[in-house]
């Protein structure tokens, strides 16, 4: 009978298909600050990816280096985009004050997929509140998921 047929997985030298880190079909628009976290997350991964070779450490080398492509990815594909100081109407990057029907304010910038975090008021270009509040004025209104907020105020 052949080993083949017998022997165990070895799992000592197998390495788990961790796949690739889903890249978003659109526009890579970032911030000044996004550019700068790419630029600061691929200086990182070189200096994860140096230490996991002098490591020989295999499962550490395969996720840096998938890391690794996805950020080379959106450093290449990223559009630096400024919103125009005097703009009346959203734009990327701006800062938008807006109310809810109970009178409850938010305030939410609009960046890239990869800076998006809004715990920190940050949301992505793509999400459906940006796409609702894009080309929009003070006084205003966005709808989302069936609710309504009056935009405030405008910001850079």
């Amino acid at each position: 009978m052949s080993r083949a047929f017998t022997r165990e997985d070895d799992s000592e030298n197998v390495i788990a298909d961790i796949g690739e880190r889903p890249v978003s079909a659109s526009r890579n628009l970032v911030t000044e600050q996004g550019l700068v976290h790419i630029e600061t997350q691929l200086a990182s991964l070189r200096e994860d990816l140096a230490k996991a070779e002098a490591d020989a450490d295999r499962e550490r080398i395969a996720t840096v280096s998938r890391d690794l492509r996805y950020w080379q990815s959106r450093r290449e594909t990223a559009e630096v985009s400024i919103p125009e100081p005097d703009s009346t109407v959203v734009r990327f990057g701006m800062k938008v004050v807006v109310e809810d029907d109970n009178g409850k304010h938010n305030v939410w910038q609009i960046v890239g997929e990869d800076e998006a975090d809004a715990a920190k008021g940050r949301i992505s270009h793509s999400s459906p509140m940006a796409i609702a509040l894009f080309g929009k004025s003070v006084g205003d209104l966005a709808s989302v998921n069936g609710h309504e907020w009056e935009i405030i105020e405008l910001g850079s």
